[in-house]
């Protein structure tokens, strides 16, 4: 990443980003021993780059996977799943922290019953994050997860349980890499194609075909090797 600039423009930008949200990046440069005023600059720029590229593979991830969720619910509950009291009864309601049924219920009450569609475009990822929980064995993962994920680990050696907990596992730290990168949080520390393998593992349990699109459209590989 070639970067020519002048004190002056230097100076411009570090107010304009302000020396807080620099500091990272300062701290950064000075660790791997790189003395360059602009060396800060190179990585905050690297790192919106970096943002920008995983948007779509984690847009690709967010709507396959609740999608595959989805398919699982309405196995259990019907179509119009969102409006159906039984569903709502089985989600938690914690006094503090997120609370899934307050979620559900404060969604739908934006859209006409039958417009299920619209309610799961507008459900936040934590709600598909918390669908992934031992509390909906019983009565969707045990008896559909195989099915809505066709290509999940083996079931010789990962049971349908181990199998939600790890899709669970790996939905949850995305979704904070998500919010990181949507308060434009520094990731330049992250191990980036980890997230990608986590996010290509998610898509491939549900599509095969779908994985292999998002690979070959992805540029998250690329702007790693552009690390300044």
């Amino acid at each position: 990443m070639s970067l020519a600039l002048t004190q002056a423009e230097l100076d411009a930008i570090s107010l304009a980003l302000s020396p807080a949200r620099l500091g990272t990046y300062i701290q950064a440069a000075a660790n791997a021993g790189n003395n360059d005023a602009l060396h800060p600059i190179k990585l905050y720029g690297w790192n919106a780059q970096l943002s920008g590229a995983f948007l779509t593979p984690l847009q690709i991830c967010e709507v396959t996977v609740r999608n595959g969720i989805c398919d699982g619910i309405e196995r259990r509950y019907g179509a119009d799943w969102p409006w159906v009291a039984g569903f709502e009864r089985t989600l938690p309601a914690p006094r503090y922290g997120f609370n899934p049924q307050r979620e559900l219920i404060d969604t739908r009450r934006k859209f006409a019953q039958g417009e299920t569609g619209k309610v799961i475009a507008e459900l936040k990822m934590a709600f598909w994050s918390q669908m992934l929980t031992q509390r909906h064995d019983g009565r969707l993962w045990t008896p559909f997860l195989r099915t809505v994920f066709p290509n999940l680990p083996d079931a010789k050696t990962h049971t349908v349980a181990q199998c939600r907990t790890l899709m669970g596992v790996e939905l949850e730290k995305l979704r904070k890499l998500r919010n990181r990168i949507a308060h434009h949080e520094p990731i330049i520390s992250y191990n980036l194609l980890d997230y990608y393998a986590s996010i290509h593992s998610l898509v491939s349990w549900r599509c095969k075909t779908t994985a292999s699109w998002m690979d070959s459209i992805e540029t998250i590989t690329t702007v790693v090797k552009q690390k300044p």
